[in-house]
């Protein structure tokens, strides 16, 4: 991605930090200003060192919020533009959820259907078959194939009529009018639908797998597959393998508006096999032929054509579905930080709350769950539910006072869970932060939401510290120019774990330590280009 795309941006985003700081100029604390440090007040030097921390040159022009408050001492042991709003990126997804655990219950789950317009009982639908979605972000493809077993079970062998997709549980506005024109292709900004396929394991709805290969000789083309494929997808390929020592220049694009893939640029001979996810045009017409294809590997023979339509009040259910419920589909959500999954929440809220499945009656019901909490609600400004969009402004000390708000919530221990936690190599425990502060006393023991967009990072949550002591804390970078500053965010992180009242922390202790993996160095996760990075534009940052 060119260069040129990302510099209005940062220029955007400094200007609206400039303006909302300016806002808030009265309000804000900077925490270490006022306070002399004393070798003998680990407080005192808690404060000095996360000053320290934040002065890395990787923060330079930067403005940072960031708050840290001990929840067993209810006391703030640190604190820098507490009350500025900032971009939040990912962070936004703290308020989303909990939110939707309140509005919905962690008990909610979403219904997939499909009926008959006509009586089937003689094995015929002479008629329409309906396949109804109300959101389910893990409707898989053998999810899929199940509710065509099922309507086979029912004994249905034939549908005269068409088969049709009802997506009428949420509106047709399929991307939110914030988000970037160019991020369309990218899994992380799909379309969002009530009828979507969500296309692996990790629950990416919206999207296509891209799998490609290099051929057997120079010259050849690279073996290039859609998965799954169905009729309203194409695929031109144009691409070469490469000499041994060329390097990979494969891309797979779509033009918008429609399904039509071109396969470009090339892989090198013998070199590793390349995937990554793309975005479908239209995810309920790109379901509904997935089902198709399913109901005729059953038997199920549909005479008409696959389209849209409104199930019909007095149609006869032949199949349904119901998802996980909400406490554990939370899991893949945050841990993986599935913009998706947010906004499928935020539409699915106004939809049972003032039965309009939008963005506006869904973020309408946000600040009143939160308020419901306990958790302060002042100067939040959510334009979506991802964080993707920046129109969205937070500020750190909100972030604290619903992290330590929740904890009196039924749902809590299932809302805490679902947050990464530091250096857990299994996908579902450690998601974005598993290959960070890998090896330190933050191992294990930070559970916190990530962030990222260009110019914008983030990371809040819990952590122990070496006294026991229960920590809160809300880190939240903007206007940096270079890469995210995850190994700053990490070292307050580490240094946070290795808090004690009763004791002092050497300078040795905020160094980076040897033979533990940077931040950065964050390998490819299956299915994406690159890896666990939520930032705008993934494939570049």
């Amino acid at each position: 991605m060119p260069v040129s795309r990302v510099i209005p941006h940062v220029q955007t985003l400094l200007f609206a930090i400039t303006t909302s700081a300016a806002l808030v100029v009265s309000t804000t604390v900077p925490a270490a200003a006022h306070v002399s440090a004393d070798d003998s007040d680990p407080v005192a030097d808690l404060r000095t060192d996360i000053d320290t921390i934040l002065d890395d040159p990787s923060l330079e022009g930067a403005i940072s919020g960031v708050v840290v408050r001990s929840l067993d001492e209810d006391d703030t042991l640190y604190s820098r533009n507490a009350a500025t709003p900032l971009l939040p990126a990912s962070n936004m997804k703290l308020l989303t959820s909990a939110a939707a655990m309140d509005v919905l219950g962690p008990d909610y789950t979403f219904r997939t259907t499909v009926s008959a317009g006509e009586d089937p009982s003689d094995g015929v639908v002479d008629g329409d078959l309906y396949i109804t979605g109300t959101g389910d972000p893990s409707l898989t493809v053998d999810a899929v194939a199940d509710l065509a077993g099922e309507v086979a079970d029912s004994g249905v062998t034939e549908v005269t009529g068409d088969l049709l997709a009802d997506d009428t549980w949420f509106d047709d506005t399929r991307l939110h009018p914030d988000w970037e024109e160019g991020d369309e292709p990218y899994y992380y900004a799909a379309q969002i639908s009530a009828l979507t396929l969500a296309a692996n394991d990790d629950l990416d709805t919206g999207v296509v797998n891209v799998t490609a290969t290099p051929g057997d000789r120079v010259g050849y083309p690279v073996d290039v597959a859609l998965e799954p494929m169905t009729d309203n997808l194409s695929l031109t390929n144009r691409t070469k393998t490469g000499t041994a020592t060329s390097a990979r220049t494969l891309d797979v694009r779509r033009k918008p508006g429609g399904n039509a893939f071109t396969a470009t640029g090339g892989l090198p001979l013998g070199g590793s096999p390349y995937a990554t996810l793309r975005t479908v045009h239209e995810p309920t017409d790109h379901a509904a032929h997935v089902f198709a294809d399913a109901l005729a590997d059953q038997g199920v023979k549909v005479h008409g054509e696959v389209g849209r339509g409104t199930t019909p009040a007095d149609s006869e259910e032949v199949a349904v579905r119901h998802s996980d419920e909400l406490s554990d589909l939370l899991i893949p959500f945050m841990k993986l930080s599935n913009n998706g999954h947010a906004e499928i929440l935020i539409k699915a809220m106004g939809r049972e709350t003032l039965g309009e499945g939008t963005w506006q009656a869904g973020l309408v019901q946000v600040k009143p769950a939160l308020d419901r909490i306990g958790a302060s609600v002042k100067d939040v400004r959510q334009a979506d539910g991802s964080g993707l969009s920046r129109g969205n402004l937070l500020r750190a000390d909100i972030v604290i006072s619903l992290l330590d708000a929740v904890r009196d919530e039924p749902w809590y221990d299932d809302w805490r869970t679902s947050l990464p936690v530091a250096g857990g190599q299994d996908r579902m425990v450690g998601g974005t932060l598993r290959n960070r502060m890998v090896g330190t006393p933050a191992d294990g023991n930070v559970r916190a939401k990530t962030g990222t967009l260009t110019g914008v990072s983030a990371l809040s949550g819990y952590v122990t510290g070496t006294g026991g002591e229960e920590l809160v804390f809300a880190i939240i970078n903007n206007g940096h120019s270079g890469p995210a500053p995850r190994d700053v965010q990490d070292a307050i992180a580490v240094r946070l774990a290795e808090f004690s009242r009763t004791t002092t922390t050497s300078a040795d202790a905020l160094q980076p330590r040897p033979g533990a993996p940077r931040a950065l160095d964050v390998p490819d996760a299956p299915g994406r280009s690159v890896g666990d990075l939520e930032c705008t534009w993934a494939e570049a940052c």
